[in-house]
């Protein structure tokens, strides 16, 4: 099969094309035809080589962990899934490096698996499960945002900031969110209370007394400062010091875990108009179309997700 693949650490320029194997799959894994998949933060820090102590993978390398297709093949213990439906997933990071999702198939563990809304296109569907598990995850597990919280999503009009402000409105809470002003309108749209532009205004001088930070940009000391005595900070993009994790609040880190379960929360919100999906822009599964993908995510100036999609554009 056809993928894109990295063979060295380093710019968007090592993306290339490559034939490898279809993935052989377990007796709990189902082999999906990909049809979309999407950009995140974690794909061109990877391909930096900035992840290569945690996950010392063999080269070559498939990126990519988000995916929506077709199913094509089922493992013999698989019985929610049967070939021909249409499903998206948030895969495990396997230990070999080669089962990305940026390739025609991708095996995939069928309690990884959630069946497509029909009012969803491919693409849309695979701009949710890694950002949109991560919110749901740092929103629901870890910050327990409830009715009538103050809670802050630090880059709203990010890909996860998005689905974060969404998850918060669902459950009550009063979001404010700092971003562009560009996205003011938008992100009021999804549900944002508050709209901070950061170009002129700190969050320092104008939030007090918040119960909740999540942060999505590594600017935990004024996440914290802003918080209630008894208020938490998750952060996605920085790693506390003790000092932070010892004050009060504490700051604690969080690292997406793979979840079928929360990820049928998010589709279940989807089907009932609680949750958009916002998307950028759309490549092509190209070698070209990954390497414009990726300099635009490294911008760090996409509005909602970045798609790939397989589909003849």
């Amino acid at each position: 099969m056809k993928a894109i693949v990295i063979d060295r650490y380093g710019g968007p320029e090592e993306l290339h094309e490559k034939d490898i194997p279809v993935p052989q799959i377990a007796a709990d894994e189902v082999l999906i035809e990909t049809k979309a998949t999407s950009i995140n933060p974690i794909d061109w820090k990877t391909r930096r080589g900035y992840l290569k102590e945690g996950f010392p993978w063999a080269f070559p390398v498939v990126l990519g962990w988000d995916i929506a297709g077709i199913v094509t093949e089922v493992g013999a213990d698989v019985r929610e899934f049967k070939v021909g439906d249409e499903v998206f997933a948030r895969p495990d990071m396997y230990n070999d490096g080669k089962r990305g999702t940026y390739a025609e198939y991708a095996a995939v563990k069928a309690d990884k698996l959630v069946l497509k809304p029909q009012r969803l296109s491919f693409e849309q569907a695979a701009a949710i499960p890694l950002a949109g598990l991560t919110a749901w995850q740092v929103i629901v597990d870890r910050l327990k945002v409830k009715a009538g919280d103050k809670i802050l999503v630090q880059a709203g009009a990010g890909g996860v900031g998005m689905f974060a402000i969404q998850i918060a409105k669902h459950f009550g809470a009063y979001v404010a969110t700092t971003a562009s002003a560009v996205n003011e309108k938008l992100l009021r749209q999804l549900g944002a209370d508050e709209v901070i532009d950061y170009h002129q205004t700190q969050i320092t001088d104008v939030l007090h007394d918040y119960d909740a930070v999540f942060d999505t940009i590594d600017q935990i000391p004024a996440g914290l400062e802003i918080l209630k005595s008894d208020g938490q900070l998750v952060t996605v993009a920085g790693n506390p010091t003790e000092e932070q994790q010892n004050s009060h609040p504490a700051a604690t880190s969080w690292w997406l875990k793979t979840n079928g379960a929360e990820l049928k929360e998010l589709a279940n919100l989807v089907e009932n108009n609680e949750l958009r999906v916002v998307i950028d822009s759309i490549y092509p599964m190209t070698t070209s179309g990954l390497r414009s993908a990726h300099e635009k995510s490294e911008t760090g100036h996409s509005h909602g997700k970045i798609v790939i999609t397989t589909n003849e554009r």
